[in-house]
C-alpha cells in the first residue's frame, strides 16, 4: 500500500506508536465494536494528524496481531476485544466488562490503591491519562493515589519477544519493548506527579520495581478489593520497527489478553476473596523479597 506522504506533524516512529498505541486501547476497551468497521485510513489520518503512511503501517500491524482483518477497497473489520469475565455476583454491569471502566471505578474512591504487575507499562499509561482527564475536568476528586508496578528486570534476557528466523541483533526486539516500557513509564509517572504539583490530589506516591522473573500473565490489584487476572498467550506475529522493517516475531500481547475479574467479599472463604487475598499476598512478597 503506498503514502501520500507525511504529515507536517508526523514524528515517524514516534507517531507510528502513538497511533498504534490508541487504536489498540480503543479496541481492548470495545469502542470500536466486534464486526464493527473502523474509520476510513483518511480519517484516521486526519483524526490523529499523521500521515496514510503511518496509518497502513498500525493497521498492518494490528492485523498481524489479529485485531482487524482489512482488505482492499473494504476497510478495516474489528475482528476482537479485550476479553475481561467475571466470576462475582459484584458485577452487575450490563454488557462486556472492559478494563477502561473497572480502572475508573477504582479512580472514583478517595484513596486509589492500585498494585499492577505486567510485562510493560503500556496499557496502564494509556489508562492512566484518561483518569488523569477526568480529575482535570473535576469529574472525579481522589485525594490519595498510591501505585506500585512490578516490571522485569531489565537484565533478564526474556523467551519474548523474539525474532524467529532474523539474523541481525538478538535482543533487537527486546530493546525496542524495553524502550517502550521506559517511555510508558516516564510518561505516567509525569501525569500523576503533575496532578500533585498542581494539586488536583494532595497526595501521589508511585513506586516502581523490577522483579527477575518472567512475566507469564498480567495482574492489576486495585483498592485490595479487586482483581484482574490473565495470561499472556505466545503468538507468532509480525512486528514493524520504527524504519518500517517487519520483523516474524514470537510475542504477546497484553492488551490482547483474556482477564478474569475476581472480587473480595465479606465471606473470607469465598472464591473471589479467596483470589483477591492470594495474589495480594503473591504480589506483596515478590514486592518485599525479589524486587528491586
Amino acid at each position: 500500500m503506498g503514502g501520500t506522504g507525511r504529515a507536517p506533524n508526523d514524528g515517524g516512529g514516534r507517531e507510528f506508536l502513538r497511533v498504534s498505541e490508541q487504536l489498540r486501547a480503543r479496541l481492548s476497551d470495545g469502542f470500536y465494536h466486534v464486526g464493527g468497521m473502523l474509520p476510513t485510513q483518511r480519517e484516521l489520518a486526519a483524526e490523529f494528524g499523521v500521515s496514510r503512511d503511518t496509518v497502513q503501517r498500525v493497521l498492518r500491524e494490528l492485523v498481524s496481531e489479529g485485531w482487524i482483518e482489512s482488505r482492499q477497497g473494504s476497510g478495516s473489520r474489528v475482528l476482537k476485544t479485550q476479553r475481561i469475565h467475571s466470576s462475582t455476583a459484584k458485577d452487575t454491569r450490563k454488557g462486556r466488562v472492559t478494563l477502561g471502566p473497572l480502572i475508573g471505578e477504582a479512580f472514583e474512591h478517595p484513596e486509589v490503591s492500585l498494585d499492577v504487575y505486567t510485562l510493560t507499562s503500556e496499557s496502564l499509561d494509556t489508562h492512566i491519562r484518561l483518569q488523569a482527564e477526568r480529575i482535570r475536568t473535576g469529574s472525579i476528586a481522589p485525594q490519595r493515589i498510591n501505585l506500585r508496578m512490578l516490571l522485569p528486570d531489565d537484565s533478564l534476557t526474556l523467551p519474548y519477544p523474539r525474532a524467529v528466523g532474523e539474523t541481525g541483533d538478538p535482543l533487537l526486539l527486546l530493546k525496542r519493548m524495553q524502550d517502550i516500557t521506559r517511555r510508558h513509564t516516564t510518561s505516567l509517572q509525569s501525569v500523576l506527579r503533575a496532578l500533585q504539583a498542581e494539586r488536583y490530589v494532595p497526595s501521589v506516591e508511585i513506586e516502581i520495581r523490577h522483579a527477575p522473573l518472567t512475566p507469564t500473565f498480567k495482574l492489576y490489584l486495585f483498592n485490595g478489593v479487586e482483581a484482574l487476572h490473565g495470561p499472556y498467550e505466545v503468538i507468532e506475529r509480525r512486528i514493524i520497527l520504527d524504519d518500517g522493517r517487519e520483523v516474524e516475531a514470537l510475542d504477546v500481547l497484553g492488551l490482547g489478553a483474556t482477564l478474569m475479574h475476581h472480587v473480595r467479599d465479606g465471606n473470607e472463604d469465598s472464591q473471589g476473596s479467596v483470589f483477591v487475598d492470594s495474589m495480594q499476598s503473591w504480589f506483596d512478597s515478590v514486592w518485599t523479597r525479589l524486587a528491586q
